[in-house]
């Protein structure tokens, strides 16, 4: 299966670069699993669509500011050497640091994504804020181009992660990170600190439409899976079989296993909020039954894999030839998915991470 099979063409102007003001305002693309019929709705309708019996799970993760700003001190030895002109302007150059995952309980473990990457080695210290209030060193140099860093012991490391740190907006959103991002690339029920990046198919939901859900007396329950390097790496080989997608961690709470489980049991339908979600059931379905508790996920979902939990998914609109593009084209075929994609490029839908939504049922 080539990579180039889950491409479509995109006119940049499509991509949302701002939210709506209204969550719930956005537009909806409803698409028929089985027939590959579509209709052009509003976020709004989502709670009549769903069945009475109907299980729905959210990702409760939560974005934090994991977008570092900061300078190059280099390493000891290169130090040593400042008089030489090009170890100077080592020394004064500016890094830019995404972390990634969290590697131990201690807050101060990471892997993380660095600019320049080429030029940053192990030893190499990294300083952030105006007055160094966060310093770290890296550890080790991976080989997909991340770094391991371990920051210096600090009084309140997330405190000092909140003032300083930026939204880590998608890199196709060219602008920078404002203070109302904090909020609105945020879901309405965030609750777990984790992710470097939003599960955006829950950016539409308000707490009035949280409210329609319980007024039609729909199950909901909450799961949390930490988006990482996982979701957003793009594959770089040609065959899709070749890919592999890095671990992303994940937590199952003990009543929303009983609850997934006996949604299985009866047969009803398990509609997934985001491709997060979805990665995190099918990972646990894996198992006789769904166990809950933690465990890491690195389930890369394409055409021809087989679905054990999830039944229906809303889901945002993603980039050609993404790991998010293939798992929505597993669940509703490739050719009705990107048949729906090419109408709702037509229909001048917003794409991407502030844009509008699909419901795949």
């Amino acid at each position: 299966m080539l990579v180039s099979d889950f491409s479509y063409e995109l006119p940049t102007e499509l991509i949302a670069s701002e939210p709506l003001p209204d969550r719930a305002a956005s537009r909806m693309l409803l698409l028929d699993r089985d027939n590959g019929k579509y209709e052009d709705r509003c976020f709004r309708d989502f709670s009549s669509l769903l069945r009475p019996d109907d299980l729905v799970v959210f990702n409760n993760t939560r974005v934090f500011p994991a977008r570092l700003l900061g300078k190059r001190s280099g390493s000891k030895s290169q130090a040593v050497s400042s008089r030489n002109p090009a170890a100077k302007n080592f020394l004064q150059g500016e890094v830019e640091v995404l972390l990634t995952r969290q590697i131990s309980e201690d807050p101060n473990d990471w892997t993380c994504l660095v600019r320049p990457g080429r030029k940053i080695g192990v030893g190499e210290r990294l300083l952030f804020g105006s007055k160094a209030e966060l310093q770290a060193e890296v550890l080790i140099r991976g080989t997909f181009g991340e770094r391991t860093v371990r920051f210096d012991p600090v009084p309140d490391f997330w405190q000092q992660l909140e003032e300083l740190g930026h939204v880590p907006l998608p890199p196709y959103i060219k602008r920078e990170d404002r203070p109302e991002d904090r909020e609105r690339y945020q879901t309405v029920y965030a609750r777990t600190r984790g992710s470097v990046a939003a599960p955006t198919a829950g950016l539409h939901f308000t707490p009035e439409i949280l409210k329609q859900l319980g007024n039609r007396s729909v199950e909901t329950t909450e799961i949390t899976l930490h988006v990482g390097l996982g979701t957003f790496a793009p594959v770089r080989l040609a065959e899709v079989e070749q890919h592999r997608l890095h671990r992303e961690s994940y937590l199952i709470p003990e009543n929303a296993a009983a609850a997934i489980n006996q949604a299985l049991k009866q047969n009803r339908r398990i509609v997934a909020i985001g491709t997060t979600t979805v990665r995190a059931l099918e990972h646990a379905a894996l198992q006789a039954d769904i166990q809950p508790g933690g465990a890491e996920a690195d389930l890369f979902i394409y055409p021809g894999f087989r679905f054990k939990a999830v039944g229906a998914l809303l889901t945002n609109f993603h980039l050609p030839e993404s790991t998010l593009l293939m798992m929505v084209c597993a669940l509703g075929t490739r050719e009705h998915v990107l048949a729906a994609y090419r109408h709702a490029v037509a229909e001048k839908y917003r794409f991407y991470s502030y844009g509008d939504c699909m419901f795949l049922h």
